[in-house]
């Protein structure tokens, strides 16, 4: 996994480029939370609020990673409840819930919005909002998704983490090939709700397939 930087060169700094084990992604992301700053720290007057989007059904769906997240806002000086308070709005596994409940998150002020569950939450998160913070974790390259200018200067309101597994693909593939030579036939399980990963991923995989 990759972390992003942020759009000015001092944030840059403070998070820089490292690699993570992917079980601790959603901790990563409450770390990314910090590559903001003014906008979580500087309202002394009121907690501050993160808004959480999940496409998921409730928290007990993804129960080790909302622990690892907690465990991330302590990491940099947070406690739900206690100096932040955490807004959660879950899809109940309906995409079209997600614009919605995005929109509804960025009029509640929300001073950091949290894109879990994927490209496509990224991608909706995006949508909604061009001036609140949004931090995201993605499969596939932020730049093609809209998600940032670029990797060296992001630009705009988003920042996160991109753990390139669809680029892995092509190689999980070849080494897949090299191992089972005489197989003729390999089948790619796709997620169809998932256009942007999907579609990423037959793109990839293709070039890499049987020769």
């Amino acid at each position: 996994m990759a972390l992003i930087a942020p759009r000015t060169r001092r944030k840059a700094r403070r998070l820089g480029l490292r690699f993570i084990g992917r079980r601790d992604f959603i901790r990563a992301i409450s770390g990314a939370v910090a590559a903001w700053p003014l906008a979580v720290r500087g309202q002394p007057a009121a907690m501050p609020v993160i808004g959480f989007l999940d496409p998921r059904s409730s928290p007990d769906t993804i129960a080790d990673q909302i622990a690892g997240f907690h465990r991330g806002l302590k990491d940099i000086g947070f406690a739900e409840n206690e100096n932040v308070a955490i807004e959660y709005a879950w899809g109940r596994d309906q995409f079209g819930r997600l614009p919605a409940l995005a929109a509804e998150l960025v009029r509640r002020q929300v001073s950091v919005l949290v894109a879990s569950g994927g490209s496509r939450v990224a991608v909706i998160a995006k949508a909604a909002t061009t001036t609140s913070p949004i931090v995201f974790a993605v499969a596939e390259d932020p730049v093609k998704l809209g998600l940032v200018t670029s990797l060296a200067r992001p630009g705009g309101n988003a920042t996160g983490i991109n753990y390139f597994n669809v680029e892995l693909y092509a190689k999980r593939l070849e080494l897949l090939r090299k191992l089972l030579p005489d197989a003729a036939r390999v089948a790619v399980l796709v997620n169809p709700a998932d256009a942007a990963t999907m579609e990423a991923t037959l793109r990839e995989v293709g070039p890499a397939g049987w020769k």
